[in-house]
């Protein structure tokens, strides 16, 4: 008989690196335990937390392959590998910081209009005592109702947008709410800092030169997935840095920034992509600036290959909790 050793422990009794972090790896093997994003805690277990780690399982958005919204899950299963010291930074993000995983939210797979409703008001409750909050997507139709409600905390915020297409398309089909349109609806409502907002890693076929202009002229400067090849790394940082600056900035990223070969688990794939060591060195790059949130989306498993893009979610979503600025 297998002895019932769970009555009455708490995540919190689990050994940890170190107070509120995660679960120790080498007393608990990474393979046991919650399924929590790096082995965290849950926020019931550490209301305390200033940082919270919330999933977001809605992919009514796509227009094309679904399945984003088993991205929470995914992603969180292949952050298991993920240790509390981080020296490309010299920092201990789980140390600095308290982060807790508030679990994934309910929403309306049939009904897009209710399904942003209800991520609004889950958003706004989980970072109503000032807390910052890193989403783990879904489809990036999700990214609009985050930048609500971040721009009642900090007014129009930079958007430094990671993603293979512009997403400021104005509708599919007649609708107005999807993935491909969240940051038009974004600059509609003025959430985001004309002057400040940037696109990195843009690439493949679009439907005409408008697009691009229309992008430029809703706020988004950008940097194109071919100046990866042309100029170094350093010289991306500074102009990222450069149009950032001291504003409140929110990171919105979506894995197919990631060549295909990097990251095969998404809905839309573009070939000639960033690689995962390029855009883990544009995150860390971020050091030192105003982040006050982020979202990763449209990592789709049933597409992915030995955890290939779910490992590359992971680690970019570590560079982004490094790089918060501690405390509330």
């Amino acid at each position: 008989m297998i002895p019932d050793i769970s009555a009455g422990v708490s995540a919190l009794d689990q050994p940890r690196s170190a107070p509120g972090g995660p679960v120790d790896a080498t007393i608990v093997p990474r393979y046991a335990g919650e399924n929590t994003f790096a082995r965290l805690p849950r926020l019931q277990d550490q209301p305390g937390a200033d940082t919270v780690i919330w999933g977001v399982p809605f992919d009514t958005g796509v227009s094309y392959r679904p399945g984003a919204r088993f991205g929470p899950g995914h992603i969180r299963q292949s952050s298991r590998l993920l240790r509390p010291y981080n020296p490309a930074l010299d920092t201990a993000p789980f140390a600095t910081r308290l982060v807790a995983d508030a679990g994934d939210v309910g929403v309306n797979p049939f009904d897009i209009g209710s399904a942003l409703e209800t991520i609004q008001r889950a958003a706004a409750e989980l970072a109503g005592t000032g807390r910052k909050l890193i989403t783990l997507g879904g489809d990036h139709t999700i990214a609009l109702p985050l930048l609500r409600v971040h721009h009642e905390r900090y007014g129009p915020v930079a958007v430094l947008h990671f993603d293979a297409h512009l997403d400021t398309w104005d509708t599919y089909f007649g609708s107005p709410y999807t993935h491909g349109t969240p940051f038009r609806r974004a600059a509609e409502e003025g959430l985001i800092d004309h002057a400040h907002s940037m696109h990195v890693g843009l690439r493949g076929p679009l439907y005409s030169r408008l697009d691009l202009d229309e992008s430029k002229r809703l706020g988004f400067a950008a940097v194109h997935a071919r100046d990866f090849a042309r100029r170094s790394l350093d010289e991306i940082i500074e102009r990222v840095r450069d149009r950032l600056r001291d504003r409140p900035v929110y990171v919105s990223l979506d894995i197919d920034v990631l060549d295909p070969a990097y990251a095969p688990g998404t809905g839309t794939p573009e070939a000639g992509g960033m690689s995962s060591r390029e855009l883990l060195e544009v995150l860390r790059g971020l050091d030192g600036l105003h982040v006050v949130g982020a979202d990763l989306v449209e990592v789709s498993p049933a597409y992915d290959h030995a955890e290939l893009t779910g490992i590359a979610a992971a680690h970019a979503l570590y560079e982004l909790i490094s790089v918060l600025p501690a405390g509330r």
